[in-house]
């Protein structure tokens, strides 16, 4: 029995005519207002005491991946070790820590850059969980080597909600862009 030709299957497939549920791409990239002023806003907010409780998400990581993922050309490597430093300082913790946190997880996001801008938000959240732990398992390991002390595992509950985050961060966020002309309004 001869198999059939490529041009007949092709033809055929119903994987062929599957669109994005978003088919229009944003036209334009992100204000500078809105990524560093974001990011201001966000530090500015990390500063309050309630963030050291635990598991309070890092709101400022979480910002700075989001951007980084979608701004990988103004927001990158030296605003994340800039804003981990800032935030070390603030903290009056060992200088370095939460800078090589946030450069962990920015390299990583920067590396997977071209990949994750072709998912969904969902699919780029299931990406990115393993990565804020990864890079908070690194960072707590050499803080606690250095301290001489296990500060146990409240730290991995910080970083599954600062993760879990990232479909929120990415409605309030992208939501300025969003245009609302007669093909978007029914747009999820």
């Amino acid at each position: 029995m001869p198999l059939p030709s490529h041009k007949s299957r092709a033809g055929s497939s119903s994987l062929m005519s599957l669109q994005p549920v978003d088919a229009a791409p944003f036209q334009r990239p992100s204000s500078a207002w809105l990524v560093w002023g974001s990011l201001f806003l966000v530090w500015l907010v990390s500063l309050l005491p309630w963030r050291l409780l635990n598991p309070v998400p890092d709101m400022l990581l979480l910002v700075l991946v989001f951007w980084c993922l979608h701004e990988p050309n103004r927001v990158g490597l030296v605003t994340a070790v800039v804003l981990g430093l800032l935030m070390d300082a603030h903290d009056a913790s060992l200088l370095g820590l939460h800078a090589l946190n946030y450069l962990l997880c920015a390299y990583g996001v920067l590396r997977l850059h071209g990949r994750l801008r072709h998912f969904n938000v969902w699919v780029q959240t299931f990406h990115i969980i393993p990565l804020l732990v990864g890079a908070a398992l690194i960072t707590r390991l050499l803080g606690a080597w250095l301290n001489g002390e296990w500060v146990g595992w409240d730290w991995l509950w910080s970083a599954l909600i600062t993760g879990a985050l990232l479909p929120l961060v990415d409605v309030l966020l992208l939501l300025p862009q969003r245009r609302l002309d007669g093909d978007d309004v029914g747009a999820v």
